[in-house]
């Protein structure tokens, strides 16, 4: 893969995947688009990474029998929040090593639509660490035995050397850039076995840990960076990470109902609560938190991950309680990555799949990890691939480059999803911008070349794509 990314790509590659070409376009700029359709592809059988083709596509009135994606803005769904990463800990110390002008290019590659940027919109940090952090931590750790209900020794402070400087950065780059925090633990002090490995949240806690995301939220604030969401606990049914913590269904509608929402509210907090946050084999997780009319008043919606059962059971979440939203926010890619396996898994459940069952919001996991896979926690994961591999100054693009940039750099925040026809082999979704532009993004499943069409307002545009491809398509 990391050779494939040293090739420079012809046009004639691109020809064979997207059709005829006017060489008079200039293919740096992807807001000129007139009456033609700008196409960006990757190909990993074709050594194609996310290129964009050197020329518009033209829709026509002649008809053929290949088969047609019909798209109809007329047929309204979900508003698009974003597309992006998780902003572990590890990634933060890596960025932050750097030195202050390759950081800069990267997070402008990482976070502008500029060029060939990738335009990623969305963020999730972890609230104190997460398993890929350099190590255990929460904001108001205490010697054993010692507890602090009315956090008095509450201190975002341990972010104050590498998550809060890249975030700051981030933000002067991108400040529309929406965060959503997540937490992995709580403070040991507050937990049933005193371990940051799972663990529950004892009852005699839950107003103190109300206060705890009051105040991380403040002090968020107070160094200029809006939280926007957040969820309760990460990964809720499963206590062996490091950190982690078991949080029942139950247990977490009691304390949103009678803790967490009620400090909030008090505090003027406005900041969206969102339940779950765990796999797609547990709809009944936020379903049972839904049928709590008092917990449901202060949640906004539901987030899930994939390790578990299929993205199509979010439909079923949806359909059940139409007025929460649907965020997913996290999906690793196993080291060292395989680029045509990842991409089409992630672009066909996450990228497509994820948006046509209701998401807002579609994160990859970490977004930088060192050569080894690090930093994580003793216990945490080690073979988590970042979005980009950081040997200091040294960039690799990895899978989930690719995955994320057929979506975010085009699909912007705002953006409508559009009524398109399942084409089985050819999985695809579409939208409608802000600015009035249409985006198509299709996955070439089968074994083969597929030609197809892309039809608009009884216009019609051939388009070809090679086994395993993906192709994004932009027009007025």
């Amino acid at each position: 893969m990391n050779k494939l990314i040293a090739f420079i790509f012809p046009a004639l590659l691109l020809t064979a995947c997207n059709g005829s070409h006017d060489p008079g376009n200039d293919p740096g700029n992807i807001d000129t688009i007139g009456a033609g359709v700008v196409s960006w592809i990757t190909s990993p059988s074709a050594g194609i990474l996310f290129q964009k083709s050197p020329a518009l596509l033209y829709f026509s009135s002649t008809s053929n029998t290949d088969p047609s994606i019909v798209a109809d803005t007329s047929i309204t769904y979900q508003t698009i929040d974003g597309f992006g990463n998780c902003l572990t800990g590890g990634s933060a110390i890596l960025l932050n090593k750097m030195s202050p002008e390759s950081r800069n290019t990267l997070l402008r590659e990482l976070f502008t639509t500029d060029g060939k940027s990738i335009g990623i919109s969305y963020i999730r940090i972890s609230i104190g660490a997460s398993d890929l952090s350099d190590r255990v931590f929460s904001y108001d750790d205490l010697p054993a035995g010692e507890t602090d209900p009315e956090m008095n020794n509450f201190s975002i402070n341990p972010e104050k050397t590498d998550l809060i400087p890249v975030l700051k950065e981030i933000i002067a780059i991108s400040p529309s850039i929406r965060i959503m925090g997540s937490p992995w633990s709580p403070p040991v002090w507050m937990k049933t076995n005193g371990s940051s490995i799972g663990g529950s949240l004892k009852p005699e806690f839950y107003d103190a840990y109300a206060k705890y995301f009051v105040k991380y939220i403040q002090a968020m604030a107070a160094e200029g960076i809006t939280i926007d969401a957040i969820t309760i606990q990460n990964e809720p049914l499963y206590g062996g990470n490091n950190p982690s913590m078991i949080m029942y269904a139950a247990d977490q509608a009691k304390f949103i109902k009678e803790n967490l929402g009620p400090a909030f509210s008090a505090a003027g907090i406005t900041t969206k609560i969102i339940v779950y946050d765990h796999n797609a084999d547990r709809p009944d997780y936020p379903l049972t938190i839904y049928g709590d009319a008092d917990a449901a008043s202060f949640v906004d919606g539901a987030a899930f991950h994939l390790y578990g059962g299929t993205i199509s059971k979010l439909t079923d979440v949806h359909n059940a309680f139409p007025q929460k939203n649907l965020y997913f926010t996290e999906q690793w890619v196993g080291a060292p990555g395989n680029l045509a396996n990842d991409l089409s898994w992630h672009v066909e459940n996450l990228i497509i799949g994820g948006t046509r069952n209701w998401c807002r919001v579609v994160l990859e996991w970490n977004l930088a990890s060192d050569p080894l896979y690090d930093p994580h926690t003793v216990g945490g994961c080690t073979e988590c691939l970042g979005t980009v591999t950081l040997s200091w100054n040294n960039v690799t693009r990895n899978p989930a480059y690719y995955i994320l940039a057929h979506a975010a750099k085009f699909v912007l925040p705002g953006s409508v999803r559009i009524s398109t026809n399942d084409l089985g082999s050819l999985p695809n979704v579409a939208f409608k911008r802000p600015d009035g532009k249409k985006v198509l993004i299709v996955l070439n499943t089968s074994a083969n070349k597929k030609n197809f069409n892309l039809s608009f307002k009884g216009k019609t545009l051939k388009l070809t794509l090679n086994s395993g491809a993906v192709g994004t398509y932009i027009w007025d």
